[in-house]
Protein backbone atom coordinates (compact mmCIF):
# COMPACT_ATOMS: atom_id res chain seq x y z
CA UNK A 1 0.00 0.00 0.00
CA UNK A 2 1.14 3.54 -0.67
CA UNK A 3 1.06 6.26 1.99
CA UNK A 4 -2.38 7.59 0.95
CA UNK A 5 -3.89 4.11 1.11
CA UNK A 6 -2.32 3.53 4.55
CA UNK A 7 -3.86 6.79 5.76
CA UNK A 8 -7.27 5.83 4.34
CA UNK A 9 -7.02 2.41 5.97
CA UNK A 10 -6.15 4.01 9.32
CA UNK A 11 -9.22 6.25 9.12
CA UNK A 12 -11.38 3.26 8.18
CA UNK A 13 -10.14 1.17 11.12
CA UNK A 14 -10.31 4.02 13.66
CA UNK A 15 -13.01 6.45 12.49
CA UNK A 16 -13.65 7.80 15.98
CA UNK A 17 -10.03 8.49 16.84
CA UNK A 18 -9.30 12.17 16.21
CA UNK A 19 -6.41 12.70 18.62
CA UNK A 20 -2.80 12.19 17.62
CA UNK A 21 0.31 10.86 19.35
CA UNK A 22 1.33 14.49 19.85
CA UNK A 23 -1.92 15.09 21.75
CA UNK A 24 -1.07 12.16 24.02
CA UNK A 25 2.41 13.53 24.65
CA UNK A 26 0.84 16.83 25.68
CA UNK A 27 -1.64 15.06 27.97
CA UNK A 28 1.18 13.16 29.69
CA UNK A 29 4.11 15.59 29.95
CA UNK A 30 7.52 14.52 31.24
CA UNK A 31 7.65 14.22 35.01
CA UNK A 32 9.26 17.04 36.95
CA UNK A 33 11.72 15.07 39.08
CA UNK A 34 15.26 15.61 40.37
CA UNK A 35 18.11 14.52 38.14
CA UNK A 36 18.75 10.80 38.52
CA UNK A 37 15.32 10.08 39.99
CA UNK A 38 13.94 6.74 38.84
CA UNK A 39 10.34 5.95 37.94
CA UNK A 40 9.38 2.32 38.39
CA UNK A 41 6.16 0.36 38.29
CA UNK A 42 4.62 -2.85 39.44
CA UNK A 43 2.17 -4.05 36.81
CA UNK A 44 0.56 -7.36 37.81
CA UNK A 45 -2.49 -8.97 36.24
CA UNK A 46 -5.56 -9.47 38.49
CA UNK A 47 -5.44 -13.27 38.32
CA UNK A 48 -6.01 -13.82 42.04
CA UNK A 49 -2.56 -15.30 42.69
CA UNK A 50 0.18 -13.10 44.10
CA UNK A 51 3.49 -14.88 44.32
CA UNK A 52 6.96 -14.36 45.73
CA UNK A 53 8.27 -13.31 42.31
CA UNK A 54 5.84 -10.37 42.35
CA UNK A 55 7.22 -9.25 45.70
CA UNK A 56 10.83 -9.88 44.65
CA UNK A 57 10.51 -7.57 41.67
CA UNK A 58 8.39 -5.00 43.52
CA UNK A 59 11.06 -4.65 46.21
CA UNK A 60 13.59 -3.79 43.51
CA UNK A 61 11.13 -1.30 42.00
CA UNK A 62 10.45 0.35 45.36
CA UNK A 63 14.12 0.62 46.33
CA UNK A 64 15.20 2.04 42.96
CA UNK A 65 12.48 4.68 43.06
CA UNK A 66 12.62 5.73 46.69
CA UNK A 67 16.41 5.68 47.05
CA UNK A 68 16.63 8.12 44.13
CA UNK A 69 13.76 10.44 45.07
CA UNK A 70 11.64 9.06 42.24
CA UNK A 71 8.19 7.54 41.84
CA UNK A 72 6.96 4.00 42.44
CA UNK A 73 3.53 3.31 40.94
CA UNK A 74 0.99 0.52 40.48
CA UNK A 75 -0.55 -0.21 37.08
CA UNK A 76 -3.10 -2.98 36.59
CA UNK A 77 -2.49 -4.97 33.41
CA UNK A 78 -6.00 -6.31 32.88
CA UNK A 79 -6.01 -6.76 29.10
CA UNK A 80 -6.52 -10.52 29.42
CA UNK A 81 -10.12 -10.69 30.66
CA UNK A 82 -10.10 -14.52 30.62
CA UNK A 83 -7.49 -14.70 33.37
CA UNK A 84 -8.94 -11.96 35.58
CA UNK A 85 -10.79 -13.01 38.73
CA UNK A 86 -13.33 -11.13 40.81
CA UNK A 87 -11.58 -9.20 43.56
CA UNK A 88 -8.21 -9.70 41.88
CA UNK A 89 -7.24 -6.03 42.05
CA UNK A 90 -8.04 -5.82 45.76
CA UNK A 91 -5.84 -8.91 46.32
CA UNK A 92 -2.96 -7.17 44.55
CA UNK A 93 -3.29 -3.95 46.51
CA UNK A 94 -3.70 -5.69 49.86
CA UNK A 95 -0.79 -8.06 49.18
CA UNK A 96 1.63 -5.19 48.60
CA UNK A 97 0.16 -3.21 51.50
CA UNK A 98 0.73 -6.21 53.80
CA UNK A 99 4.42 -5.98 52.93
CA UNK A 100 4.53 -2.19 53.36
CA UNK A 101 5.25 -1.64 49.67
CA UNK A 102 2.91 1.28 49.16
CA UNK A 103 2.98 2.81 45.66
CA UNK A 104 3.18 6.60 45.39
CA UNK A 105 0.51 6.63 42.71
CA UNK A 106 -1.69 4.32 40.69
CA UNK A 107 -4.56 2.01 41.48
CA UNK A 108 -5.90 1.93 45.05
CA UNK A 109 -8.88 0.22 46.68
CA UNK A 110 -10.69 3.55 46.79
CA UNK A 111 -9.84 4.69 43.26
CA UNK A 112 -6.70 6.11 41.68
CA UNK A 113 -3.98 8.51 42.77
CA UNK A 114 -1.77 10.34 40.29
CA UNK A 115 -1.80 12.43 37.12
CA UNK A 116 -0.75 9.70 34.68
CA UNK A 117 -3.86 7.50 34.76
CA UNK A 118 -6.02 5.73 34.10
CA UNK A 119 -3.90 3.07 35.76
CA UNK A 120 -6.03 0.20 34.44
CA UNK A 121 -5.07 -0.80 30.91
CA UNK A 122 -8.61 -1.64 29.81
CA UNK A 123 -9.55 1.96 30.62
CA UNK A 124 -6.78 3.25 28.33
CA UNK A 125 -8.21 1.67 25.18
CA UNK A 126 -8.55 4.94 23.25
CA UNK A 127 -4.96 5.89 24.04
CA UNK A 128 -3.71 2.66 22.47
CA UNK A 129 -5.96 3.23 19.46
CA UNK A 130 -4.37 6.65 18.88
CA UNK A 131 -0.95 5.02 18.51
CA UNK A 132 -2.30 2.02 16.61
CA UNK A 133 -3.95 4.36 14.11
CA UNK A 134 -0.67 6.23 13.71
CA UNK A 135 1.21 2.98 13.06
CA UNK A 136 -1.33 1.91 10.42
CA UNK A 137 -1.10 5.33 8.76
CA UNK A 138 2.70 5.02 8.67
CA UNK A 139 2.59 1.47 7.27
CA UNK A 140 3.81 -0.17 10.49
CA UNK A 141 0.57 -1.98 11.29
CA UNK A 142 -2.20 -3.72 9.37
CA UNK A 143 -5.39 -5.77 9.89
CA UNK A 144 -5.08 -9.54 9.82
CA UNK A 145 -8.20 -11.60 9.07
CA UNK A 146 -6.80 -15.07 9.83
CA UNK A 147 -9.16 -17.40 11.67
CA UNK A 148 -8.12 -19.52 14.65
CA UNK A 149 -8.26 -22.59 12.39
CA UNK A 150 -5.94 -20.98 9.85
CA UNK A 151 -3.46 -20.03 12.57
CA UNK A 152 -3.53 -23.56 14.00
CA UNK A 153 -2.93 -24.99 10.54
CA UNK A 154 -0.02 -22.60 10.09
CA UNK A 155 1.49 -23.70 13.39
CA UNK A 156 1.16 -27.36 12.40
CA UNK A 157 3.05 -26.69 9.15
CA UNK A 158 5.79 -24.87 11.03
CA UNK A 159 6.09 -27.73 13.48
CA UNK A 160 6.30 -30.28 10.66
CA UNK A 161 8.96 -28.22 8.90
CA UNK A 162 10.79 -27.63 12.20
CA UNK A 163 10.57 -23.87 11.69
CA UNK A 164 10.13 -21.11 14.23
CA UNK A 165 6.57 -20.66 15.42
CA UNK A 166 4.85 -17.39 14.76
CA UNK A 167 3.44 -14.95 12.23
CA UNK A 168 6.35 -13.80 10.06
CA UNK A 169 7.78 -13.94 6.54
CA UNK A 170 5.76 -16.26 4.26
CA UNK A 171 3.41 -17.03 7.15
CA UNK A 172 2.42 -13.38 7.53
CA UNK A 173 -0.27 -13.87 4.89
CA UNK A 174 -2.04 -10.54 5.39
CA UNK A 175 1.10 -8.43 5.66
CA UNK A 176 1.27 -7.43 2.00
CA UNK A 177 -2.28 -7.89 0.77
CA UNK A 178 -3.59 -5.24 -1.56
CA UNK A 179 -5.61 -2.28 -0.38
CA UNK A 180 -8.61 -3.60 -2.29
CA UNK A 181 -8.50 -7.06 -0.64
CA UNK A 182 -8.31 -5.52 2.81
CA UNK A 183 -11.18 -3.13 2.14
CA UNK A 184 -13.33 -5.97 0.80
CA UNK A 185 -12.83 -7.94 4.01
CA UNK A 186 -13.72 -4.87 6.06
CA UNK A 187 -16.83 -4.31 3.95
CA UNK A 188 -17.87 -7.91 4.62
CA UNK A 189 -17.52 -7.35 8.37
CA UNK A 190 -14.86 -10.04 8.77
CA UNK A 191 -13.32 -10.03 12.29
CA UNK A 192 -9.67 -8.99 12.45
CA UNK A 193 -6.77 -8.19 14.72
CA UNK A 194 -4.27 -5.40 14.17
CA UNK A 195 -0.71 -6.64 13.75
CA UNK A 196 2.63 -4.87 13.93
CA UNK A 197 4.59 -4.85 10.67
CA UNK A 198 8.02 -5.77 11.96
CA UNK A 199 10.95 -4.20 10.10
CA UNK A 200 13.26 -6.84 11.59
CA UNK A 201 15.32 -9.68 10.17
CA UNK A 202 16.44 -12.71 12.17
CA UNK A 203 19.77 -12.67 10.38
CA UNK A 204 20.54 -9.48 12.29
CA UNK A 205 21.67 -9.20 15.88
CA UNK A 206 20.99 -6.41 18.35
CA UNK A 207 23.17 -5.47 21.29
CA UNK A 208 21.61 -4.48 24.57
CA UNK A 209 22.88 -3.94 28.12
CA UNK A 210 20.60 -5.26 30.82
CA UNK A 211 21.21 -3.89 34.32
CA UNK A 212 21.27 -7.44 35.75
CA UNK A 213 22.24 -9.71 32.87
CA UNK A 214 24.88 -7.35 31.50
CA UNK A 215 25.78 -7.11 27.81
CA UNK A 216 23.50 -9.21 25.61
CA UNK A 217 23.46 -10.06 21.92
CA UNK A 218 19.95 -10.94 20.79
CA UNK A 219 18.32 -11.99 17.54
CA UNK A 220 16.33 -9.17 15.99
CA UNK A 221 12.55 -9.58 16.01
CA UNK A 222 10.80 -10.47 12.75
CA UNK A 223 7.42 -11.42 14.24
CA UNK A 224 4.32 -9.47 13.25
CA UNK A 225 2.86 -9.64 16.72
CA UNK A 226 -0.72 -8.70 17.54
CA UNK A 227 -1.16 -5.13 18.77
CA UNK A 228 -4.94 -5.06 19.17
CA UNK A 229 -7.13 -8.10 19.62
CA UNK A 230 -10.43 -8.47 17.75
CA UNK A 231 -12.27 -6.65 20.56
CA UNK A 232 -9.92 -3.68 20.28
CA UNK A 233 -8.14 -4.44 23.56
CA UNK A 234 -4.33 -4.32 23.27
CA UNK A 235 -1.93 -7.13 23.97
CA UNK A 236 0.61 -6.76 26.76
CA UNK A 237 3.38 -6.24 24.21
CA UNK A 238 1.75 -3.12 22.77
CA UNK A 239 0.15 -1.71 25.92
CA UNK A 240 3.21 -1.76 28.14
CA UNK A 241 5.32 0.09 25.57
CA UNK A 242 2.75 2.88 25.30
CA UNK A 243 2.15 3.04 29.05
CA UNK A 244 5.78 2.95 30.12
CA UNK A 245 6.53 5.82 27.74
CA UNK A 246 3.58 8.04 28.67
CA UNK A 247 3.90 7.34 32.39
CA UNK A 248 7.60 8.19 32.31
CA UNK A 249 8.89 4.79 33.43
CA UNK A 250 12.68 4.86 33.54
CA UNK A 251 13.37 1.31 34.75
CA UNK A 252 11.42 -1.88 34.05
CA UNK A 253 12.01 -4.76 36.47
CA UNK A 254 10.72 -8.14 35.31
CA UNK A 255 11.62 -11.82 35.45
CA UNK A 256 14.16 -13.31 33.08
CA UNK A 257 11.40 -15.37 31.42
CA UNK A 258 10.56 -12.13 29.57
CA UNK A 259 14.01 -11.90 27.94
CA UNK A 260 12.89 -13.57 24.66
CA UNK A 261 10.35 -10.76 24.15
CA UNK A 262 12.89 -7.98 24.68
CA UNK A 263 13.83 -7.63 20.96
CA UNK A 264 10.20 -7.08 19.96
CA UNK A 265 9.68 -4.53 22.72
CA UNK A 266 12.85 -2.60 21.90
CA UNK A 267 11.84 -2.66 18.24
CA UNK A 268 8.43 -1.25 19.06
CA UNK A 269 9.93 1.54 21.15
CA UNK A 270 12.13 2.40 18.18
CA UNK A 271 9.32 2.41 15.61
CA UNK A 272 7.13 4.55 17.89
CA UNK A 273 9.98 7.01 18.36
CA UNK A 274 10.17 6.46 22.13
CA UNK A 275 13.29 6.29 24.27
CA UNK A 276 13.18 2.82 25.86
CA UNK A 277 13.49 2.43 29.63
CA UNK A 278 16.36 0.54 31.18
CA UNK A 279 15.51 -3.13 31.71
CA UNK A 280 16.39 -5.35 34.66
CA UNK A 281 15.63 -9.01 34.13
CA UNK A 282 15.77 -10.66 37.55
CA UNK A 283 16.91 -14.23 38.02
CA UNK A 284 14.34 -16.93 38.64
CA UNK A 285 13.66 -17.97 42.21
CA UNK A 286 15.00 -21.46 42.79
CA UNK A 287 14.99 -23.99 45.63
CA UNK A 288 16.65 -27.27 46.45
CA UNK A 289 14.14 -30.01 45.70
CA UNK A 290 13.83 -32.12 48.88
CA UNK A 291 13.30 -35.27 46.82
CA UNK A 292 16.09 -34.94 44.24
CA UNK A 293 18.53 -32.64 46.02
CA UNK A 294 18.90 -30.56 42.85
CA UNK A 295 17.89 -26.99 42.06
CA UNK A 296 14.56 -26.22 40.43
CA UNK A 297 12.19 -23.31 39.97
CA UNK A 298 9.69 -22.58 42.71
CA UNK A 299 6.44 -24.16 41.59
CA UNK A 300 2.87 -22.99 42.22
CA UNK A 301 1.77 -26.63 42.33
CA UNK A 302 4.54 -28.02 44.55
CA UNK A 303 5.65 -25.15 46.77
CA UNK A 304 3.20 -23.38 49.08
CA UNK A 305 5.90 -20.84 49.92
CA UNK A 306 5.56 -19.37 46.43
CA UNK A 307 2.21 -17.79 47.33
CA UNK A 308 2.41 -14.52 49.27
CA UNK A 309 -0.58 -15.63 51.33
CA UNK A 310 1.64 -18.38 52.79
CA UNK A 311 3.72 -15.87 54.78
CA UNK A 312 0.71 -14.18 56.32
CA UNK A 313 -0.86 -17.52 57.24
CA UNK A 314 2.38 -18.80 58.78
CA UNK A 315 2.87 -15.54 60.63
CA UNK A 316 6.14 -14.39 59.13
CA UNK A 317 6.40 -10.63 59.66
CA UNK A 318 6.44 -8.74 56.39
CA UNK A 319 9.67 -7.04 57.50
CA UNK A 320 11.33 -10.46 57.82
CA UNK A 321 10.33 -11.54 54.32
CA UNK A 322 11.55 -8.24 52.82
CA UNK A 323 14.85 -8.43 54.70
CA UNK A 324 15.38 -12.01 53.58
CA UNK A 325 14.66 -11.09 49.96
CA UNK A 326 17.21 -8.31 50.26
CA UNK A 327 19.84 -10.91 51.21
CA UNK A 328 19.00 -12.65 47.93
CA UNK A 329 18.97 -9.44 45.87
CA UNK A 330 22.26 -7.89 47.03
CA UNK A 331 25.25 -10.04 47.93
CA UNK A 332 26.60 -7.45 50.39
CA UNK A 333 23.43 -6.99 52.43
CA UNK A 334 24.33 -9.46 55.18
CA UNK A 335 27.71 -7.80 55.66
CA UNK A 336 25.95 -4.44 55.92
CA UNK A 337 23.43 -5.82 58.40
CA UNK A 338 26.20 -7.19 60.64
CA UNK A 339 27.74 -3.71 60.74
CA UNK A 340 24.36 -1.99 61.20
CA UNK A 341 22.30 -4.33 63.41
CA UNK A 342 19.77 -1.71 64.50
CA UNK A 343 19.35 0.21 61.24
CA UNK A 344 16.14 -0.10 59.18
CA UNK A 345 16.80 -2.14 56.06
CA UNK A 346 15.62 0.79 53.95
CA UNK A 347 18.85 2.62 54.81
CA UNK A 348 20.88 -0.08 53.04
CA UNK A 349 22.36 1.29 49.78
CA UNK A 350 20.68 -1.11 47.35
CA UNK A 351 22.48 -1.48 44.02
CA UNK A 352 21.66 -3.29 40.78
CA UNK A 353 25.40 -3.96 40.44
CA UNK A 354 25.17 -6.39 43.34
CA UNK A 355 22.28 -8.39 41.87
CA UNK A 356 23.05 -11.91 40.72
CA UNK A 357 22.46 -12.84 37.08
CA UNK A 358 21.94 -16.48 38.06
CA UNK A 359 19.00 -18.02 39.90
CA UNK A 360 18.34 -16.86 43.45
CA UNK A 361 18.18 -19.81 45.86
CA UNK A 362 15.22 -19.56 48.24
CA UNK A 363 15.74 -21.24 51.62
CA UNK A 364 12.88 -21.32 54.13
CA UNK A 365 15.25 -22.19 56.98
CA UNK A 366 17.34 -19.12 56.28
CA UNK A 367 14.20 -16.99 56.17
CA UNK A 368 13.37 -18.35 59.63
CA UNK A 369 16.82 -17.38 60.95
CA UNK A 370 16.52 -13.91 59.44
CA UNK A 371 13.06 -13.55 60.94
CA UNK A 372 14.29 -14.36 64.45
CA UNK A 373 16.78 -11.53 64.18
CA UNK A 374 14.21 -9.12 62.74
CA UNK A 375 11.71 -9.84 65.52
CA UNK A 376 14.41 -9.56 68.20
CA UNK A 377 14.93 -5.93 67.13
CA UNK A 378 11.24 -5.06 67.46
CA UNK A 379 9.79 -3.38 70.53
CA UNK A 380 7.37 -5.28 72.75
CA UNK A 381 4.65 -2.87 71.63
CA UNK A 382 5.28 -3.64 67.96
CA UNK A 383 5.38 -7.40 68.54
CA UNK A 384 2.14 -7.22 70.51
CA UNK A 385 0.36 -5.25 67.77
CA UNK A 386 1.50 -7.59 65.01
CA UNK A 387 0.76 -10.79 66.91
CA UNK A 388 -2.67 -9.49 67.89
CA UNK A 389 -3.44 -8.60 64.26
CA UNK A 390 -2.31 -12.03 63.04
CA UNK A 391 -4.15 -13.91 65.78
CA UNK A 392 -7.43 -12.07 65.15
CA UNK A 393 -7.42 -13.64 61.70
CA UNK A 394 -5.87 -17.05 62.31
CA UNK A 395 -6.31 -17.86 66.03
CA UNK A 396 -9.23 -15.87 67.51
CA UNK A 397 -9.16 -17.78 70.82
CA UNK A 398 -5.54 -16.81 71.43
CA UNK A 399 -6.27 -13.26 70.27
CA UNK A 400 -8.92 -12.99 72.99
CA UNK A 401 -6.42 -14.09 75.67
CA UNK A 402 -3.64 -11.88 74.32
CA UNK A 403 -5.76 -8.73 74.16
CA UNK A 404 -7.62 -9.31 77.45
CA UNK A 405 -4.90 -7.44 79.33
CA UNK A 406 -2.61 -5.66 76.82
CA UNK A 407 -0.23 -4.36 79.51
CA UNK A 408 0.29 -7.89 80.84
CA UNK A 409 0.91 -9.32 77.35
CA UNK A 410 3.35 -6.54 76.47
CA UNK A 411 5.24 -7.13 79.73
CA UNK A 412 5.60 -10.81 78.79
CA UNK A 413 6.90 -9.92 75.36
CA UNK A 414 9.32 -7.40 76.87
CA UNK A 415 11.25 -10.08 78.79
CA UNK A 416 14.77 -10.24 77.39
CA UNK A 417 13.98 -7.71 74.67
CA UNK A 418 16.47 -4.98 73.86
CA UNK A 419 20.14 -4.76 74.74
CA UNK A 420 23.09 -6.15 72.83
CA UNK A 421 21.92 -9.77 73.03
CA UNK A 422 18.10 -9.81 72.79
CA UNK A 423 16.25 -13.10 73.06
CA UNK A 424 15.37 -14.81 69.79
CA UNK A 425 12.54 -17.08 70.85
CA UNK A 426 10.34 -17.02 67.77
CA UNK A 427 10.48 -16.46 64.02
CA UNK A 428 6.75 -16.42 63.26
CA UNK A 429 3.70 -15.08 65.00
CA UNK A 430 2.45 -18.66 64.98
CA UNK A 431 5.28 -19.43 67.44
CA UNK A 432 4.18 -16.85 70.02
CA UNK A 433 1.28 -18.83 71.46
CA UNK A 434 3.39 -21.86 72.49
CA UNK A 435 6.14 -19.50 73.69
CA UNK A 436 3.91 -17.58 76.13
CA UNK A 437 1.14 -20.13 76.75
CA UNK A 438 2.20 -20.87 80.34
CA UNK A 439 1.49 -17.24 81.26
CA UNK A 440 -2.21 -17.98 80.78
CA UNK A 441 -3.89 -20.44 83.12
CA UNK A 442 -6.22 -21.50 80.30
CA UNK A 443 -3.22 -22.76 78.31
CA UNK A 444 -0.90 -23.86 81.11
CA UNK A 445 0.08 -27.54 81.09
CA UNK A 446 2.91 -28.98 83.17
CA UNK A 447 5.08 -31.58 81.47
CA UNK A 448 6.63 -33.38 84.42
CA UNK A 449 8.75 -35.52 82.12
CA UNK A 450 10.96 -32.44 81.85
CA UNK A 451 11.89 -32.67 85.56
CA UNK A 452 15.60 -33.37 86.27
CA UNK A 453 16.71 -36.85 87.33
CA UNK A 454 16.13 -36.37 91.05
CA UNK A 455 14.13 -38.61 93.37
CA UNK A 456 10.45 -37.74 93.43
CA UNK A 457 10.67 -37.19 97.17
CA UNK A 458 13.43 -34.61 96.68
CA UNK A 459 11.39 -32.82 94.01
CA UNK A 460 8.39 -32.61 96.31
CA UNK A 461 10.50 -31.29 99.20
CA UNK A 462 12.06 -28.60 96.99
CA UNK A 463 8.64 -27.41 95.84
CA UNK A 464 7.28 -27.41 99.39
CA UNK A 465 10.31 -25.62 100.88
CA UNK A 466 10.37 -22.97 98.16
CA UNK A 467 6.80 -21.94 98.95
CA UNK A 468 8.04 -20.72 102.30
CA UNK A 469 10.87 -18.55 101.01
CA UNK A 470 9.43 -17.23 97.73
CA UNK A 471 9.15 -13.44 97.70
CA UNK A 472 8.16 -11.68 94.43
CA UNK A 473 10.01 -8.55 95.63
CA UNK A 474 13.39 -10.33 95.37
CA UNK A 475 15.66 -9.10 92.62
CA UNK A 476 17.42 -11.63 90.42
CA UNK A 477 20.53 -11.87 92.64
CA UNK A 478 18.59 -12.34 95.87
CA UNK A 479 16.35 -14.86 94.13
CA UNK A 480 19.33 -16.93 92.98
CA UNK A 481 21.13 -16.67 96.33
CA UNK A 482 18.08 -18.24 97.99
CA UNK A 483 18.23 -21.14 95.53
CA UNK A 484 21.90 -21.73 96.31
CA UNK A 485 21.16 -21.63 100.03
CA UNK A 486 18.59 -24.42 99.58
CA UNK A 487 21.04 -26.79 97.87
CA UNK A 488 22.71 -28.27 100.94
CA UNK A 489 19.43 -29.66 102.26
CA UNK A 490 19.14 -32.02 99.27
CA UNK A 491 22.79 -32.91 98.66
CA UNK A 492 23.02 -30.54 95.72
CA UNK A 493 26.07 -28.44 94.87
CA UNK A 494 25.56 -24.65 94.91
CA UNK A 495 28.83 -23.98 93.06
CA UNK A 496 28.71 -25.05 89.41
CA UNK A 497 32.51 -25.04 89.05
CA UNK A 498 32.86 -27.42 91.99
CA UNK A 499 30.11 -29.61 90.64
CA UNK A 500 31.76 -29.89 87.22
CA UNK A 501 35.04 -30.90 88.82
CA UNK A 502 33.46 -33.80 90.73
CA UNK A 503 29.79 -34.40 89.86
CA UNK A 504 29.81 -37.83 91.50
CA UNK A 505 30.19 -36.17 94.90
CA UNK A 506 26.72 -34.62 94.72
CA UNK A 507 23.15 -35.64 93.99
CA UNK A 508 23.00 -32.78 91.54
CA UNK A 509 23.53 -29.04 91.29
CA UNK A 510 21.79 -25.72 91.72
CA UNK A 511 20.90 -26.01 88.03
CA UNK A 512 18.78 -29.09 88.85
CA UNK A 513 17.07 -27.27 91.69
CA UNK A 514 16.33 -24.35 89.38
CA UNK A 515 14.98 -26.75 86.78
CA UNK A 516 12.55 -28.28 89.29
CA UNK A 517 11.10 -24.83 89.93
CA UNK A 518 11.10 -23.91 86.23
CA UNK A 519 9.17 -27.01 85.19
CA UNK A 520 6.68 -26.65 88.04
CA UNK A 521 6.03 -22.96 87.34
CA UNK A 522 6.22 -22.86 83.53
CA UNK A 523 5.54 -26.49 82.65
CA UNK A 524 8.66 -26.73 80.51
CA UNK A 525 12.44 -27.01 80.66
CA UNK A 526 13.08 -23.82 78.69
CA UNK A 527 11.59 -20.44 79.40
CA UNK A 528 12.59 -16.80 79.77
CA UNK A 529 14.30 -15.64 82.97
CA UNK A 530 12.46 -17.46 85.76
CA UNK A 531 12.61 -14.59 88.26
CA UNK A 532 11.01 -12.29 85.66
CA UNK A 533 8.41 -14.95 84.89
CA UNK A 534 7.48 -15.29 88.57
CA UNK A 535 7.11 -11.53 88.98
CA UNK A 536 4.69 -11.39 86.06
CA UNK A 537 2.70 -14.44 87.16
CA UNK A 538 2.29 -13.02 90.65
CA UNK A 539 2.64 -14.66 94.06
CA UNK A 540 -0.75 -16.38 94.07
CA UNK A 541 -0.29 -18.17 90.76
CA UNK A 542 3.32 -19.12 91.50
CA UNK A 543 2.37 -20.71 94.84
CA UNK A 544 -0.56 -22.50 93.24
CA UNK A 545 1.72 -24.08 90.65
CA UNK A 546 4.26 -25.07 93.29
CA UNK A 547 1.49 -27.01 95.06
CA UNK A 548 0.57 -29.15 92.07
Amino acid sequence: MDSLQCLELANRLFPDITETPEDMEARYPARNLPEGAKVTRIAPSPTGFMHLGNLYGALVDERLAHQSGGVFYLRIEDTDAKRAVEGGVRMIIEAFRNFSLIPDEGATIDGEIGAYGPYYQRQRKEIYHVFAKSLVARGYAYPCFCTEEELESMRARQEAAKENFGYYGPYAVWRDRSFEEVMTKLDEGTPYVVRFRSPGDISHKIRHTDLVKGKLELTENDQDLVLLKSDGIPTYHFAHVIDDHLMGTTHVVRGEEWLPTLPMHLQMFQVLGFKPPKYLHTAQLMKIDPETGSKRKLSKRKDPELALSFYRQQGYPSASVLEYLMTMLNSNFEEWRAANPAAPFESFPFSTNKMSASGGLFDLEKLTDVSKNVISRMSAEQVYEEVASWAQEFDPDFAALLTRDPAYSKAILAIGRGGKKPRKDFARWEDVKPYMSFFFDELFCCDRTQMPALPEETICRILEDYQGIYDPADDNQVWFDKLKAMCGRYGLCADMKAYKKDPSAYAGSVADLSMVLRVAITGRAQSPDLAEVCRLLGRERVLKRLCR
